[in-house]
């Protein structure tokens, strides 16, 4: 201890702080205290420390790091208290580098993973977070968002001219994961699965050292959790510096590890991130990062994938799609419209294709290729289809009453294979059919190719329980899938619907290609003498119509006829001439 005047003088000091400061007591006297514990430093301490000497605060404590006269440091706890009823003030300075070297080891602890000896989750996001925050207080990195005002502009060139000395204001990060880990550890047991994640570490470490360094000495590796670790690289040089570390790890892992006689090979997928550090969040960047590691595992595995922000939009909107799926369907935010199924021979509508819209309130009118495959993952399809086929049933069976004098239209609807399995369609359609009042005959139901190939157990009696109904029952896009023929003799088709790959053959009629037209020529006849009729997709000009109606096909469907329309707009093409049935 000593006692200090109200000029910051020491006045006394006992044996005790002489020994601290290597020292005898004498030689502390006249000597400035703030000069000997270090209180001058920073202007919050310093300020602090006059506050209390001028008798305004009634007291001040903080750590400060004292340099020994034989060259060690120690760590120092300063307090400063005023003397009662004197001009005096007391400092008391306790030795606490025992404590502090506890904590240190405590926290290297807390913050570092037993197995790997790397940096832990915790202490990756510190260090993240911490880049950030640098970044955020230095301003934006892009000289060209140059401020307006002079001063700034100062500020700004300074912050600017730092960069030079390896300061970038970028951020990247490589997260990774290796493929297949869990097979090594059922198989071999954890100790060998620990012992593959240290030998991993090591070599992410190796690759991180000697590719490039930061201005903390070099990348930080960290493992994240169970197989995954995560390269940050503060201070980067754009995605090329990235795209190379990555790469750099993908050939480090591919030499097999020697552990114990154990000789194993792994491989990792690795999801990588750059960006500017200015605006960026750490929960955005890992976000990106955990992205676009998916999508390296979903490409493949084994490779380093960029992230991408179009592929991210997309997979956004997807989930948004996905999340107010099944809502939307109780909300009534879906819609038919219906497209004409045309007889070659005459021109006039024999049917309707029923197709479904979602009128959604932020993305507008979606088509079904935007979130039918969405509905057969999460299983919304088996109600969304069932809401299709009974909205289709009702309006077939309303322009029968409506049109009493005209042939009735038949109306097809997509089915998913997964509404075969997950839902009882026989009695589905049954109860449709029966409320609606609509003959089987008059409802078609498609399936894809890939759907009905290798039908069997209950796929297979739910097609057949449904064509002894009466239900007929096409498959969609023939020609694209496995194009067994086989299976069209046992199963309970009765259309088949080429491909529009097909029919666009027919579109340059200058540069006819004679073996598109040989091959639907021979589909049609195929499927006649199988006692099946033919509709074409894409019909769009009338020319594709004619050599469409020459070789035999018997319906026809696409532009050339009519977009699809609500209801109203099939309303206006039942009874009139088949002729006038054209580009509506």
């Amino acid at each position: 201890m000593a006692v200090v005047d109200r000029d910051g003088v020491v006045v006394a000091a006992n044996e005790a702080l002489g020994t601290l400061l290597g020292t005898e007591p004498a030689a502390l006297c006249e000597q400035a205290a703030a000069d000997l514990v270090d209180l001058g430093s920073d202007g919050r301490t310093w300020h602090a420390y006059r506050e209390v000497l001028r008798g305004r605060r009634s007291r001040f404590r903080c750590t400060r790091r004292l340099k020994h006269p034989d060259g060690r440091s120690l760590w120092a706890e300063v307090t400063v208290s005023p003397v009662p009823d004197r001009p005096r003030v007391l400092l008391s300075v306790a030795d606490i580098s025992d404590r502090r070297e506890l904590q240190a080891r405590l926290r290297h602890l807390q913050m570092h993973d037993p197995v790997t000896r790397l940096p832990n989750r915790t202490l990756f996001f510190e260090r993240l977070t911490a880049a950030l925050e640098t970044a955020a207080a230095e301003g934006p990195a892009d000289p060209a968002e140059e401020p307006a005002d002079e001063d700034a502009r100062d500020r700004s060139y300074e912050s600017y001219q730092s960069y030079g000395h390896g300061r970038t204001g970028r951020i990247g990060i490589c997260y990774l994961d290796l493929d297949g880990f869990k097979a090594v550890n059922d198989t071999l047991g954890h100790r060998v699965g620990d012992r593959l994640l240290a030998a991993v570490a090591g070599r992410l470490t190796e690759c991180a050292d000697s590719y490039g360094y930061t201005r903390g000495g070099g990348h930080l590796v960290a493992r994240l959790g169970g197989d995954e670790f995560a390269i940050l690289v503060e201070d980067s040089t754009g995605t090329e510096q990235l795209a190379d570390l990555a790469q750099s790890v993908l050939t480090a892992l591919q030499e097999p590890f020697d552990l114990s006689g154990q000789r194993l090979s792994v491989s990792a997928s690795i999801g990588v991130v750059e960006r500017r550090a200015h605006g960026s969040s750490a929960t955005c960047l890992m976000q990106a990062a955990d992205t676009t590691l998916y999508w390296a595992k979903a490409d493949g595995k084994a490779r380093w994938t960029l992230f991408d922000p179009e592929r991210n939009a997309h997979r956004m909107t997807r989930q948004a799609l996905s999340s107010t799926l099944r809502p939307a369907v109780e909300r009534g935010e879906f819609a038919l419209e219906y497209q004409p199924l045309v007889d070659l021979a005459d021109g006039s509508v024999r049917g309707v294709e029923a197709l479904v819209r979602w009128h959604h309130p932020q993305f507008g009118s979606l088509a079904p290729n935007r979130f039918v495959g969405i509905a057969e993952e999460d299983g919304t399809i088996v109600e969304l289809g069932r809401w299709v086929l009974r909205t289709a049933c009702h309006q077939a069976r309303q322009w029968q009453k409506d049109h009493p004098r005209d042939r009735p239209i038949f109306v097809s609807v997509n089915v998913a294979v997964r509404q075969v399995w997950d839902s009882d369609l026989v009695a589905d359609v049954a109860g449709i059919l029966s409320e609606t009042g609509l003959a089987p005959h008059l409802l078609q139901l498609e399936l894809t190719e890939s759907a009905v190939m290798g039908s069997a157990g209950r796929p297979l009696q739910a097609l057949q329980a449904l064509s002894d109904m009466g239900v007929r029952i096409a498959i969609d896009d023939f020609g694209t899938g496995y194009s067994n023929l086989a299976y069209l003799s046992r199963l309970p088709v009765s259309v088949l619907k080429l491909d529009g790959s097909f029919v666009r053959g027919f579109q340059d009629e200058e540069h006819a290609n004679p073996a598109d037209e040989l091959i639907v020529e021979a589909l049609v006849q195929l499927a006649h003498r199988l006692g099946l009729t033919v509709t074409a997709e894409c019909v769009e000009t009338a020319g594709q119509a004619t050599r469409l109606r020459r070789i035999g096909c018997d319906t026809g469907q696409g532009w050339l006829y009519s977009r699809p329309v609500p209801p109203d707009g099939i309303a206006a093409l039942i009874g009139v001439a088949p002729s006038s049935v054209r580009a509506r």
